[in-house]
This record gives C-alpha cells, sequence and structure tokens, in this order.
C-alpha cells in the first residue's frame, strides 16, 4: 500500500482558478467566530447571499461517501457553493463567483480521495472496514514532521523531495469497532497532507495527498514501519503495489 497519491480533479473543473492563498477556503478554527462545531471546528455557514454578491449559488449539500458515527445522517455532508462562497468572503479572499461551484467540486473530490487513502490503512486492521470519521480539524499553517523534513530535504536534494509546503494539512479522528464487544471503539488520528502539483498536460490542477496514521499510539508507529517496510522490499523486487495508487481523470 502506497500512503499518498495523486489526483486530478473532474474535467468540468479545468478551467477554475485558485485565488487567495492556496488552503483550504473552508475556515476550521477562528478565533473571531464564537461558536465552532466541536466535530469539525468550523462555525455554522449560512446559506444567506453574500453583500454585493450578483449570482445565484447552489444551496444544495452534497453527501458525501464518508461515514459518521452517532448521528441521524450516516455519513458527512459537504458544504453547497454558497456556504462555501459566505466561508471565501468571511476570510477576505478575492473570490470568482462564476468559480465557486468548480472550487466546490474540486474540495470534495480532495476529501473523497483523502478518505479512500485512510480505508487502505484501516483495512489492514480488524474491522477496519467499519471506519467512520468522528472529527476533523484544518491545520493550515501547521506544518506535520514529515512535511518539514522532506522540506529540509528538498533544499539539499530538490528532485527527490517537496520543494514547496503543503498548502493544507487536515487532521482527521477516525474510530473502528474493537474486536471485543464490550471495549470502546478505536480512535486513530491521521494527518493528511494537502500539496499541489504541476497541471497535466491539458492544463488541469493536480494535487499530491499524503495521508497516514499520526504517530502518537503505538498500533500506528506499527503500521508506518510495516507500511514502510513492505514498499522498501517491493522496491527491491520490482513489483509494483497492487494497489499503488496513480493520477485519476474522473
Amino acid at each position: 500500500m502506497h500512503v499518498s497519491t495523486s489526483a486530478t480533479p473532474p474535467p468540468a473543473s479545468s478551467r477554475a482558478t485558485r485565488t487567495g492563498a492556496a488552503q483550504c477556503p473552508i475556515k476550521h478554527d477562528s478565533a473571531d467566530s464564537p461558536v465552532l462545531n466541536p466535530l469539525n471546528q468550523i462555525p455554522t455557514l449560512t446559506h444567506e447571499r453574500a453583500p454585493g454578491q450578483t449570482l445565484e449559488l447552489p444551496v444544495e449539500r452534497t453527501s458525501s461517501s464518508i461515514p459518521r458515527p452517532n448521528s441521524e445522517q450516516r455519513v458527512w455532508e459537504y458544504p453547497s457553493p454558497q456556504q462555501f462562497y459566505n466561508a471565501l468572503v468571511r476570510k477576505g479572499w478575492e473570490t470568482p463567483e462564476e468559480h465557486v461551484e468548480t472550487m466546490v467540486e474540486i474540495h470534495n473530490f480532495l476529501n473523497e480521495e483523502a478518505w479512500q487513502e485512510v480505508m487502505k490503512w484501516e483495512k489492514r486492521l480488524p474491522n477496519g472496514d467499519q471506519a467512520q470519521l468522528a472529527k476533523f480539524q484544518g491545520n493550515p499553517g501547521k506544518l506535520s514532521p514529515k512535511a518539514r523534513l522532506h522540506l529540509w530535504a528538498g533544499m539539499l536534494f530538490p528532485s527527490k523531495f517537496i520543494t514547496e509546503a503543503p498548502f493544507d494539512r487536515h487532521d482527521w479522528v477516525v474510530t473502528r469497532p474493537s474486536t471485543d464487544p464490550s471495549a470502546p471503539p478505536i480512535t486513530t488520528r491521521y494527518v493528511i497532507d494537502y500539496h499541489s502539483a504541476p497541471p497535466d498536460d491539458e492544463g488541469n490542477p493536480v494535487f499530491f495527498l499524503d495521508v497516514r496514521p499520526a504517530l502518537d499510539s503505538f498500533e500506528s508507529i506499527k503500521e508506518r514501519i510495516a507500511v514502510a517496510v513492505e514498499e522498501t522490499w517491493r522496491g527491491f523486487a520490482g513489483d509494483t503495489p497492487a494497489e499503488k495508487p496513480t493520477t485519476r481523470h474522473v
């Protein structure tokens, strides 16, 4: 199993342009927002039109494929284009209204890809196929230790390591049932670094996701070592991992 993935968003978004700083537009933690949802650290997102808004944006929310525990909603929902636009306006980003729906598609697409990578880790463990996303938080200004290490390495070996910091970081807390029915669910925190990559031949934006369990439990440390050894061995043997992700056009 490979711990990172490259992904090209749907062709419908091929002419979208990111505006403002390169990070997740949804503000996951805000000192000026008095009430935050403890499950995602996001303030309540309104469907009301923003001041000066000229285009009508959809207010319908899209259901994800990501399971959600202890909720009437069995899966997480993504923000509507109107909510997404309001979040951008609140952050003071220059936001072409005609690109908002495309930006929402990219945002949702990347989160779906991230969940698929999480599940590759979870399915290595008992009851991992029943994993659910309990809560998450964005940390766009906080470099993970791995990203920091790779940036340092990129100064010496720019052809082998990243030379630009991730444009976003998420921390996802995932639960799965214990093998002991009387025990509480097992909790694992995942770190997700979102990287930009050069556009493809058609000019579509390409993103690279590095998804792995945080090194804050013995199980996670053991799994990280096991995967690293497996991938190194396959590299020496010249084998291609069965689930190694490639750039995907959807």
